[in-house]
């Protein structure tokens, strides 16, 4: 937002220099982003000099040229060539001497320098007003009145204005903020609360509305309350339109915002002034003397006050009289109802619209006003008559216009004042400072709110309609520390920490999750982070379960992911594009969902995706692919280090082929396979990716729950054993697997797969499987004896529970 310093200085008890302002607004949340110097004219007309020409006779050389002797005071006399038609003996001018540079209003700054010109000796030159910026006409030099004295500077006869622009930066709730009123009102009550003053800001001269006053002859009807709760007017009579006077034509060009006439002008003043919009109708192009505030059917046509038609949308609400709209309520004005040079009598309104409606019609429309984006944020309910007096007030004086009828006023649903109340304990805990009840009554009186009640208990306020966002107490310790500042609260010596508000397995969690990250980095593994939001249609499933996205961002970023998957695919495919075609990668994420009840779920999953040749070619290996097995094995390695032991099986998966299955306790930990063509291809993948999920979450309470064990390195050695089975075609690893741990040899300590093999030899619908066995025991060397009894134990039971034959 944009301050005049020189304008917010009419509101404030007594001038704040403005480095020092600049650090109040800092200070209470009103960041100063930037300060600048704001001239009328460029230059400020700095080194002119008011001069009277004493002669004139024709060059001697040009026709159009004139020489000229022009006294500058203190009986300094120039020689000046001038090329004006109009220079006269007698006339008093603006002189720019050798050395004084000008800034045209259209152009480049130019010093003068003693100059010869068609050889006669020129000292400076005469300027017009376009030459020194105070003007555009070029139609020859400016001739000042006869009372101008010689010698003096023309910065001194002109004034011209000078201001300091103050840049300052609000967030979207500081609505309260959005004038210089809003402004001045926050440093007062810094003021008051630092330097002990007891100022507020000065009220602007307001015009009072009389009982005795005729009802106003406009009649309002509001069909749409919610879009408009409140709608205030006045008829104003017998105004001349014109030019604003000078006063306010610098000011509003100080802050950026174009003059056009003095009603405009009045109502731009005042937005910036009080942060209220209003918006002036010609009063003889409303038809039937009725304001109808309503929406109108879509793809009604408009025609705005820029020449534009606009289609309008069903959500605009207008503002209309009995046979068509005036204007888009909040946003802009219409071309048929404006004011213009032979406007004579006028309807001004002042009105509460809902911010979510006007905020869709400027955006719908792409027309971001002043006042849109005021009435967006939201804008003061209670203000909207007191703003029109001071409208009023402006209008008869600037204007000439006569107030003759009261205002009309429609506010079916007054809104009750919210009551905060603000506990003194609270206050202290979430501030941590510790604040003299009358400190706090204070501050706050001076923001605006009304202290209902103070006790050793804490305090009772009522909420100002001019503060919309405060609701709950967290929102006045935020008031009191903005008026008293951060930097006010002092540090201890002695900080005592508060007690983790985390789950018991926090430390445990970011203890595994960093072991497992290591673990899979020195596996040559790279970690990703994608972005939890997604695009809807990579899923085909239910949309009901998909956690959508009301304001998204872009149709493409529109859910919160389900799984990982996606996103990693995403990734994939990123780098494959890049020829980056061997990837390893990981990523620990959250995942979302919509229960049945409407409730919403969000869950920790570490994914695993591979893609590739396993390993480099090199000179003593060939390079091969990636398997399922390849994931598999990974995920049993992360299942081992987490000390969990999971059993796992084939299954159906909707997105992954060939998928695997871990569970332990009953509960599902994840699932793993390769990715399905259809999935690869929407992701323009070719090559297989393998691809595992794990529920991080549940892999943390399990591996929490598991006591700690510590045991020696084994003193005894190991003793190694290799049986090559031939099973049916069949079998699974993981049939053996479990029919070996029924046997529950305490020795037996691993079990590995070291050899398949298939052929005709070994009959139909057969295969060899070789596995190694490892048996140690801590206390003890184990006998040959006692593993021959244990193989036997193994191998008798796999021929009677699997149908297994033992190769010798």
């Amino acid at each position: 937002m944009t301050l005049s310093y020189q304008w917010l200085l009419d509101y404030l008890p007594e001038p704040i220099p403005v480095e020092q302002l600049s650090e109040i607004l800092t200070s209470i949340g009103l960041e100063v982003e930037k300060i600048s110097l704001y001239e009328e004219v460029k230059g400020g007309l700095q080194g002119l000099r008011i001069g009277e020409v004493l002669s004139t006779e024709k060059h001697p050389n040009a026709d159009k040229l004139t020489l000229t002797k022009v006294s500058v005071g203190e009986g300094q006399v120039l020689s000046i060539v001038c090329g004006a038609p109009n220079v006269a003996a007698g006339q008093k001018v603006i002189v720019a001497p050798v050395g004084a540079t000008i800034y045209p209003t259209n152009g480049d700054p130019l010093t003068m320098k003693k100059a010869k010109i068609r050889g006669e000796e020129s000292q400076g030159m005469i300027c017009a007003e376009d030459e020194i910026g105070w003007g555009d006409s070029h139609a020859g030099i400016l001739v000042l009145p006869p009372e101008a004295v010689p010698g003096t500077a023309a910065a001194d006869f002109f004034k011209p204005y000078q201001d300091t622009i103050i840049e300052i930066g609000l967030t979207p709730n500081r609505m309260d903020a959005m004038s210089h009123w809003g402004v001045a009102r926050d440093v007062c009550a810094y003021m008051n609360h630092h330097h002990q003053k007891k100022g507020q800001p000065r009220l602007p001269a307001r015009l009072s509305f009389s009982d005795q006053q005729s009802v106003c002859p406009i009649q309002v009807t509001i069909e749409n309350h919610t879009a408009c709760p409140r709608y205030s007017g006045l008829c104003i009579d017998w105004i001349k339109i014109g030019p604003s006077p000078r006063w306010m034509v610098q000011r509003l060009k100080a802050i950026g915002v174009k003059p056009i006439n003095n009603i405009v002008d009045i109502t731009n003043y005042v937005l910036h002034e009080t942060g209220q919009p209003l918006h002036a109708f010609d009063r003889l192009a409303i038809k039937g003397d009725q304001i109808v505030v309503k929406n109108l059917d879509a793809q009604t046509r408009f025609v705005t006050l820029d020449g534009v038609a606009r289609t309008l949308n069903k959500e605009d609400l207008m503002i209309c009289d009995t046979d068509r709209p005036l204007c888009m309520a909040g946003v802009y004005g219409g071309l048929e109802s404006g004011i213009s040079e032979s406007t004579q009598a006028l309807f001004l309104e002042s009105a509460f619209f809902d911010p979510i409606a006007i905020r869709k019609t400027s955006f719908g429309h792409q027309l971001r006003t002043d006042a849109a984006l005021r009435f967006e944020k939201g804008t003061d309910i209670a203000a909207t008559i007191p703003v029109l007096q001071r409208a009023a007030q402006l209008i008869c004086d600037i204007a000439g216009g006569q107030v003759a009828t009261a205002p009309v006023d429609h506010y079916a649903a007054p809104q009750p004042q919210k009551k905060v109340t603000l506990g003194w304990e609270y206050l202290k805990k979430i501030s941590g400072k510790q604040y003299a009840h009358q400190a706090v009554a204070g501050i706050l009186t001076s923001l605006g709110f009304g202290i209902d009640r103070s006790d050793d208990q804490g305090i009772l306020v009522s909420v100002p309609y001019h503060k919309p966002d405060i609701s709950m107490p967290a929102d006045l310790v935020e008031e009191i520390l903005r008026i008293d500042g951060l930097d006010n609260i002092a540090i201890p010596t002695a900080i005592t920490l508060s007690p983790a508000v985390e789950s018991p397995n926090f430390a445990f969690k970011e203890t595994l999750r960093e072991k497992i990250a290591n673990q899979l980095a020195g596996l040559g593994y790279h970690e990703m982070m994608t972005n939890s939001i997604t695009n809807s249609h990579y899923f085909a499933e239910p949309t009901e379960h998909l956690v959508t996205m009301i304001n998204s961002l872009s149709a493409e970023l529109n859910t919160l992911r389900p799984s990982l998957l996606h996103t990693a695919l995403e990734v994939v495919s990123r780098n494959l594009n890049h020829r980056n075609l061997d990837l390893r990668l990981f990523e620990f994420g959250t995942v979302y969902s919509k229960g049945a009840n409407g409730g919403y779920h969000e869950e920790q999953r570490l994914c695993l995706v591979l893609t590739g040749q396993r390993n480099a070619t090199h000179w003593q290996e060939k390079s091969s692919p990636v398997d399922l097995f390849t994931i598999k094995g990974m995920v049993d390695l992360l299942l081992s280090s987490m000390g969990l032991s999971a059993a796992s099986q084939a299954d159906e998966h909707p997105t992954l082929g060939q998928a695997i299955r871990w569970s332990a306790q009953g509960k599902e930990l994840g699932s793993a396979g390769v990715v399905t063509e259809g999935l690869s291809r929407r992701f323009g993948i070719k090559q297989a990716v393998y691809y595992a999920e794990l529920n991080w979450h549940l892999l943390v309470t399990l591996a929490a729950a598991l006591p700690i064990r510590i045991r020696e390195l084994p003193r005894f050695p190991l003793v190694e054993r290799d049986l090559a089975l031939v099973v049916p075609t069949s079998l699974q690893w993981n049939s053996i697997q479990d029919c070996l741990e029924k046997i529950r040899i305490k020795t037996l300590q691993d079990i590995k797969v070291f050899d398949i093999f298939e052929s005709d030899k070994l009959g139909v619908g057969k295969k060899s499987i070789a596995i190694h066995l490892i048996f140690s025991d801590p206390e003890k060397t184990l006998t040959d004896k006692e593993i021959e009894n244990w193989i036997d134990t193994i191998i008798k039971t796999l021929e009677k529970e699997l149908d297994v034959l033992v190769r010798q």
